[in-house]
């Protein structure tokens, strides 16, 4: 059936306005503060509140494959028997998983410790001296840009609602919502390397004994970059740097272990 141009124009019209009213319900006015606020844009994800344990996570993976994975290579590099390069990596991945969580764990405890130690701090200071906190965290508005007088209000109010909360956001930098975690870093760490050490170990058992270095290395490399794009999609960063990044530094590794091991194996050969 044929559409006259009339009626062409007038389903154009109407597909115009339906767009606008589509577009002004999508943005509603807050009527206590006279802010536009977008629907869209309330819903937006922000990757930064992943950043403890997507660190802790992908450092265990990515140190699981490189370690256990340069490990093997060093050892089959100087012509070990295949037992015992598998010996070497299963040694390598308990050895690897307990340092990772020793390691996470006493080094974010004493970052905890330290935050813990600001909290104490500005919890006395704020009672001991009230009007001088409110000062400074007023001071800290107006060099953000507020005049004396409307900083001087924020930080009545801010205060009203959460005020030892106000001082550690503003003046300290620090979200209680999002204090360091010693035992969340420590046992993700530690199930990430030895979850993702599995793998070069896995390309040693089914490869033949004549290219067991050859499919550790690409397996592995292989599973570098997966990890490397993944952590670059968790995190927001461009997939190919994040991917290029973690391989190239897989690679070295594995090549610096490989002559090392086959000096050694010539030497003691």
């Amino acid at each position: 059936m044929t559409t006259s141009p009339n009626r062409s124009v007038e389903i154009a019209g109407l597909q115009r306005v339906f767009r606008q009213r589509q577009r002004l319900a999508r943005t509603r006015r807050d009527r206590s503060t006279g802010v536009h606020v977008s629907c869209v844009r309330m819903a937006e994800k922000h990757l930064s509140g992943r950043a403890g344990w997507l660190r802790a996570a992908v450092l265990g993976a990515d140190d699981g494959i490189v370690s256990v994975a340069s490990l093997m290579i060093g050892v089959a590099a100087s012509s070990a028997s295949k037992e015992t390069v598998l010996v070497a990596a299963v040694a390598g991945l308990v050895a690897g998983s307990m340092s990772m969580a020793v390691g996470e764990f006493v080094s974010v405890s004493a970052q905890r410790d330290a935050e813990q130690a600001d909290v104490q701090r500005e919890t006395r200071e704020l009672a001991g001296h009230p009007r001088a906190e409110l000062n400074e965290l007023a001071l800290i508005y107006v060099k953000r840009g507020l005049d004396n007088e409307l900083a001087m209000k924020v930080a009545k109010q801010l205060s009203t609602r959460d005020r030892l909360g106000a001082h550690l956001r503003d003046e300290l930098g620090i979200d209680q919502a999002s204090l360091a975690r010693p035992m969340q870093a420590a046992w993700i760490s530690a199930a990430s390397f030895a979850s993702f050490a599995v793998v070069p170990i896995v390309a040693l058992l089914v490869a033949p004994a004549a290219s067991r270095i050859p499919a550790i290395a690409a397996v592995s490399l292989l599973s570098l970059a997966g990890l490397g794009a993944f952590g670059g999609s968790l995190g927001g960063a461009p997939l190919g740097r994040a991917a290029w990044r973690v391989t190239l530094g897989g690679a070295l590794a594995m090549a610096v272990t490989a002559a090392i091991g086959r000096i050694f194996g010539v030497a003691m050969g």
